[in-house]
């Protein structure tokens, strides 16, 4: 998981996990809390968070609202200066 100033360069489900993860304790949101906001019980968002692959897109953006991240979805840079390791 690459980042610049603000933004998250995603390559695999466990970089969204950890992200998600991460902003939500610097946010100090309990997992309980959080789960309000999705919809799920704490236990599954515990289980989300260390399984991010099984996220649903309207459970992804709840998550993002609460955490007040935004998904922002482009084409890859394919040029030189990218680094292919990302993907």
């Amino acid at each position: 998981m690459s980042l610049a100033p603000n933004y998250f360069t995603l390559s695999t489900a466990s970089h969204l996990g950890q992200l998600l993860k991460t902003t939500r304790k610097r946010h100090k949101i309990t997992q309980a809390a959080l789960a309000v906001h999705v919809g799920v019980s704490q236990n599954r968002l515990s289980h989300l968070e260390n399984h991010p692959e099984e996220i649903s897109v309207k459970q992804l953006l709840s998550w993002c609202s609460a955490l007040e991240l935004e998904l922002k979805l482009g084409e890859r840079d394919t040029s030189a200066a990218s680094s292919s390791a990302e993907w």
